[in-house]
């Protein structure tokens, strides 16, 4: 059964006010890299401890249906800075470092100069901006070929291209504003908090402030605290369940110290923040080095690169003191990454660029127990997907899973010029159709209960399809 959400009414002053220069909203976002949607305590995890995570679910929002915009990073971290998806902006799969030869053009791909992402809203609405963690949005990292950090409104960036190397302890590929700074005697999680605090420690405490804080952790190769590894060796299979238990530790160790930060510059008080992955838990052993992934999707089928909802739906903590008095509440209305480009925007009196197409709503109502206005539903185009379905919809508590040719479509990590008609002239086939209210776990395809019903939700997937893939970008 899906988990029921209490309908209680929030105190949010926010809503129905004009916000002014003096007070809007902090926004911090904190994204983690392969969180599975049952790894956290406050999500139902046996055995891993989250204590600050939990405090953050208790006196604020825990979304138990919340959406990255893809089920892998790359495109999913893309999708999220713009609020579209991110076929839109020609990113279909994980971006690889560029080197010559690439297969299908993917040393190409990355977020191009076009691409407005809601940092660069925030800075022209005035905002401080600091980006810190993996970015992963180009092939090319901090090369002038292609975009950086800095080009999308961060003033202030630490990055790395990927993952954390040579694995989370004492990683030295960070970039620092273009400059590498070499190895740095921490762990990842505690690497980027530390550097937003600082940061923040000499910003303008009389301006609002943004920070996209985007953990490596838990995706491997995963390293973790000697003292945190020690205290799950007990109740984890093997050492290596226990470093990934540890890791999912340290994750909520480096949220304590950035709430911690927060209090001590006094800029808690007005700080909406949002805690959430970018896709579903890697597989355990999937590939060479990957046998520490010991994430888990919880009650959902599927896992990372599944169109299923164990590769896209993930944990969702907002947390606002004072904005939003809603102790421990768990809401069920389905809510998007693609959502906080719209709802940022209008918080921080924004100006969304006029023709601009979103693929997000303002989720702001679902704060209050009500519906969120979508203009369409929720949709995700994999073309790499490991399941057959390579195409799926949220609409209501409808989840909507359909083939591509019926499964003749072959797999593909990016569109080019060379396959654009495949793609285009693909016809969804074989739809699945799963109650989530009734059935989370996706176990009960329903498309010949009702086969009106059925149709009229095709209709709708074919329609969002041909949309999409007209509106993406061709490589």
């Amino acid at each position: 059964m899906i988990i029921a959400s209490r309908l209680v009414f929030f105190c949010l002053c926010l809503l129905g006010t004009a916000w002014g220069a003096d007070n809007r909203p902090n926004i911090v976002v904190i994204l983690c890299d392969d969180l599975g949607y049952g790894d956290l305590e406050c999500y139902g995890h046996p055995t891993i401890k989250t204590p600050h995570l939990n405090a953050l679910a208790e006196t604020g929002v825990r979304f138990t249906d919340f959406y990255s915009t893809a089920p892998v990073c790359s495109p999913s971290r893309v999708g999220l800075l713009t609020g579209r998806s991110p076929n839109r902006a020609g990113v279909y799969d994980w971006i690889p470092a560029a080197r010559k030869g690439a297969p299908s053009q993917r040393n190409l791909v990355h977020m191009r100069s076009s691409e407005i992402t809601l940092a660069k809203q925030l800075k022209d609405a005035g905002y401080q901006t600091c980006m810190a963690g993996k970015w992963h949005c180009n092939s090319e990292f901090n090369n002038d070929r292609q975009p950086q950090p800095g080009d999308f409104g961060f003033d202030h960036w630490l990055a790395t291209q990927n993952n954390a190397s040579p694995s989370h302890r004492f990683p030295r590929n960070f970039v620092r504003n273009g400059k590498a700074v070499g190895e740095i005697e921490d762990f990842s999680c505690q690497i980027v908090v530390d550097e937003a605090i600082n940061w923040l420690s000499v910003c303008d405490p009389d301006r609002p402030f943004f920070i996209y804080a985007a953990f490596h952790e838990p995706h491997e190769p995963v390293a973790s605290p000697a003292h945190l590894v020690e205290s799950y060796q007990g109740v984890s299979r093997d050492l290596n369940e226990a470093q990934y238990f540890a890791n999912v530790a340290n994750v909520d160790a480096a949220v304590g110290k950035l709430l911690a930060g927060l209090e001590k510059l006094d800029r808690r008080k007005n700080t909406l923040i949002v805690f959430t992955s970018d896709n579903g838990p890697e597989t355990l052993k999937r590939y060479r080095g990957a046998e520490r992934s010991y994430g888990s999707p919880g009650p959902l089928r599927g896992m990372k690169l599944h169109t299923t909802d164990a590769g896209i739906r993930v944990a969702g903590i907002m947390n606002w003191p004072g904005k939003i008095a809603a102790s421990g509440t768990s809401v069920s209305t389905p809510v998007s990454a693609l959502d906080l480009f719209p709802t940022f925007c209008a918080l921080a009196n924004a100006t969304v660029p006029e023709g601009l197409v979103l693929d997000g709503a303002n989720f702001m109502p679902a704060l209050e127990g009500r519906k969120i206005v979508r203009e369409k539903p929720l949709i995700w185009i994999y073309y790499n997907a490991i399941n057959q379905t390579r195409v799926a919809m949220r609409h209501g508590n409808w989840k909507v899973l359909a083939r591509l040719d019926g499964g003749k479509l072959p797999k593909m990590t990016n569109v080019t010029s060379k396959n654009r008609e495949l793609v285009r002239e693909a016809k969804i086939t074989d739809v699945e159709i799963y109650d989530l209210a009734k059935d989370i776990a996706e176990s009960r395809n329903v498309a010949e209960d009702d086969p009106a019903r059925t149709a009229a939700l095709k209709q709708t997937l074919e329609k969002q399809y041909r949309e999409l893939v007209d509106g993406s970008h061709v490589w």
